[in-house]
């Protein structure tokens, strides 16, 4: 029987409250990593009008302002107007940082495996920095092998910053959100059903003063400008009963921080996949790749990607589970959701067989300590906007699918269960 549905999903800019969080905290991790590639880092932020508190436990070598980092990445994204609530040169930056509790530290610099001897693998010295669930997910609706309604959205966000930053359309502000409503009909994208748009502006757009002038002029800007460009390599796109809403209350002059307070770690949905697939609760910026809740996330999307891309199955869900201070995962289970061409046990022997779990393998697998200073103190930054997944515009190590021909010739070598 036929089944026809909607699914939803968001994305946010850069310049959103809570997004601003979690850019800074990377921007941290990445300086810090960059002079100290064992840096052990958990760094939260909290942003309001005028304010940006720093905090969290930080165990590192290296030494580095991080007020200054603080200010250049907001001025980055676009808060440089004292007159728009919140400003790089205006804002107070208040530091409370403590270091990691010897407790955990102790689990994480030597795993279970090798304070208990059962062990001489040098993968084995480091134990996982917490316990937990972690999932990844990949499917073939979009050309990065993401689910389209998260994709779509991540495209419009980025869309909405370009055109904001390069003076297209000057009287946009840096906070947004945009939301799109895809159809499905029998697990298959086949249409748009909404395109949702909220975008900052200033309180006059030119000569426009009028309410409805300017919302009127902003629909219109934003469908030629954000909306109809991302569409350009899907061969599903809005038509005439697509609808497209703007900034639904009437106008939206007063965001940033000075309209909402901002944390890090609080738009972990908008980070992965959109609520298309489960999600294990821990999020993933201001950390260091000791944290499993970063490093296995995109461990199991790099599996569940290559298992994807070797055409094993249309959509694979990867879940991995840790014990704080071990270093072999408690569990790894696979589904294919009925799409796999292969048994999800026979793709398990595969994944045992050629990816590895283990915190210091992931880590290696992954060059995740080295990418900041190896691409000029910044990476993991550039993550904390627009999805950690999916992107094609950034070279990410977990994207890649190296192993996908590797995959796809095991599993019909007739050698495994």
């Amino acid at each position: 029987m036929s089944r026809r549905y909607l699914f939803t999903s968001e994305s946010v800019t850069e310049g959103h409250p809570d997004k601003i969080c979690d850019q800074i905290s990377d921007t941290i991790v990445d300086a810090l990593l960059s002079e100290d590639h064992h840096s052990r880092i958990a760094a939260e932020v909290v942003v309001n009008t005028g304010l940006v508190l720093i905090t969290g436990e930080i165990s590192t070598q290296a030494h580095v302002n991080y007020v200054d980092l603080a200010r250049q990445k907001i001025a980055e994204i676009g808060y440089v107007n004292a007159e728009n609530g919140f400003s790089a040169n205006s804002c107070s930056v208040l530091v409370a940082l403590d270091e990691q509790s010897p407790d955990i530290a102790q689990g994480v610099t030597a795993a279970q495996e090798q304070r208990e001897e059962l062990s001489e693998d040098e993968l084995d010295q480091i134990g996982a920095g917490d316990q937990g669930i972690m999932f990844g997910f990949a499917c073939n609706e979009t050309p990065e092998l993401m689910p389209m309604p998260i994709s779509l959205a991540h495209r419009m966000s980025r869309r909405l910053a370009a055109v904001r930053k390069t003076g297209e359309l000057a009287y946009l502000r840096p906070d947004g959100k945009t939301q799109v409503s895809v159809i499905y009909e029998d697990g298959q994208p086949i249409g748009i059903d909404t395109i949702l748009i909220s975008t900052q502006h200033t309180e006059t757009i030119g000569e426009i003063t009028e309410g409805s002038a300017v919302q009127n002029k902003i629909k219109t800007d934003l469908w030629e400008a954000v909306v109809q460009p991302v569409f350009g390599d899907l061969s599903v796109k809005p038509d005439q009963n697509t609808r497209f809403l703007v900034n639904p209350t009437g106008k939206f002059v007063i965001g940033g921080p000075q309209g909402d307070s901002g944390l890090t770690g609080r738009k972990i949905i908008v980070d992965t996949y959109g609520g298309y697939s489960r999600h294990g609760g821990g999020a993933f910026s201001g950390k260091d790749p000791t944290k499993v809740d970063r490093s296995a996330s995109y461990a199991c999307r790099y599996v569940a990607k290559n298992i994807v891309a070797a055409g094993l199955a249309d959509k694979c869900e990867v879940q991995v589970s840790y014990a704080i201070g071990v270093a072999k995962p408690v569990s790894i289970f696979i589904e294919t959701f009925g799409t796999g061409k292969v048994s999800e046990e026979k793709l398990l022997t595969l994944v045992k067989e050629y990816f590895e779990f283990r915190p210091a393998g992931i880590i290696q697998t992954l060059n995740m300590r080295r990418l900041p200073s190896e691409r000029g103190g910044r990476f993991y930054q550039d993550v904390a906007a627009y999805g950690h997944f999916g992107r094609n515009d950034l070279d990410l190590p977990w994207e890649k699918t190296d192993k996908a021909t590797l995959l796809k010739e095991q599993s019909l070598s007739g050698t495994l269960a």
